[in-house]
């Protein structure tokens, strides 16, 4: 059963630091490319940053330079490092994977809340 399980998130002042991890479970997360997504109050869930199964990453351009997102293969594990935080970053942050086996399927965690006061 696959399972993604984010945590990191929280409160934290413009210009601060937060570094989320997911935790990945039940695919074989060497071989599966990750990607964080976040969703504000109103807005459409949108992608922040992906990260391939060979370390090849790309960012939104509302993140470059702020946002690094990296691979532990050994503890099934992706990170977003997130610098620099505005208020505008403040959403509800999610892990995602395209597991392909027989079938591809896209899978999601529960999400953590990033919120970031002026």
């Amino acid at each position: 059963q696959v399972q993604l399980v984010e945590s990191g998130g929280g409160l934290v002042q413009t210009g601060g630091s937060l570094r989320l991890t997911c935790a990945a479970s039940g695919f074989r997360f060497s071989i599966t490319g990750m990607g964080w997504y976040r969703q504000a109050p109103g807005k459409q869930r949108e992608l922040v940053a992906h990260i391939t199964s060979l370390g090849s990453t790309n960012y939104a351009d509302s993140v470059k330079g702020r946002f690094t997102v990296s691979r532990d293969n050994a503890k099934n594990t992706v990170y977003l490092q997130m610098d620099s935080l505005k208020p505008e970053d403040t959403a509800v942050y999610y892990c995602n994977a395209v597991v392909v086996r027989l079938t591809t399927s896209t899978y999601w965690g529960q999400g953590t809340q990033v919120t970031v006061s002026s």
